[in-house]
């Protein structure tokens, strides 16, 4: 039996939260629990109704980046997707490293919308492809070098990063390595919020981009 991902919808426009509702309901599997239109409606919703997956517009009412710090003190589990125009890099780090863990344009198609979705209620991470090239673009560009990001690894994180750069999937990493599969799983989320990545492939490839790098131990 499909599990219902109960969704939530934030959006200061009404005719958008209408064709987002009606768009996933019409795919299935999906239960709209709410639609707000500010930042205090999402705290709220977030607060009460704990959906599985809140989508949030950063141009409403409030600000939408101004509510993920405050709804996961509210709720630690809550997952955010970011819905929105915005194409800025400033806009998607910061929605990334207040928690959110997916950053989607507006353009996008409803079955891909679904799709997403379902990775994020399943704690996958994920950002647009144009702009996550963008972001990793700036960042090799940036003062901080990759050889300190990978530097900010323990050793046991970048034991598990270069079996994921080798191709292995986390099973395959936690027979290799003796551990939980559940506890790749975490090393992998800790890896991607320190190298500022947002899905395993960008950690892969930093790793291999990275000249010298030198783990700290842990």
């Amino acid at each position: 039996m499909t599990t219902v991902i109960r969704v939530a919808v934030v959006d200061d426009h009404p005719l958008f939260r209408e064709g987002v509702t009606r768009s996933l309901l019409e795919i299935g599997g999906f239960e709209i629990v709410a639609e707000g239109s500010s930042r205090d409606e999402a705290l709220l919703i977030a607060e009460n109704l704990r959906p599985d997956v809140l989508l949030l517009d950063i141009s409403m009412p409030g600000g939408g980046l101004n509510a993920i710090l405050p709804i996961l003190e509210l709720s630690p589990s809550q997952k955010i997707i970011m819905l929105t125009v915005s194409e800025t890099s400033e806009d998607v780090t910061a929605a990334l490293d207040r928690g959110a863990l997916g950053y989607v344009l507006k353009g996008v198609g409803g079955r891909a919308l679904a799709e997403i979705i379902r990775s994020v209620a399943a704690d996958e991470s994920y950002v647009t492809p144009a702009l996550s090239a963008k972001l990793l673009s700036n960042r090799a560009r940036g003062t901080t070098s990759l050889t300190t990001l990978v530097a900010s690894l323990t050793a046991r994180e970048h034991e598990v990063l270069q079996l994921v750069a080798a191709g292995m999937s986390n099973k395959h990493v936690a027979r290799k390595l003796d551990l939980q599969e559940k506890t790749v799983k975490h090393h992998m989320t800790q890896i991607m919020a320190k190298l500022g990545v947002t899905n395993r492939t960008e950690a892969a490839m930093l790793l291999r981009d990275a000249a010298d790098w030198r783990p700290l131990t842990e």
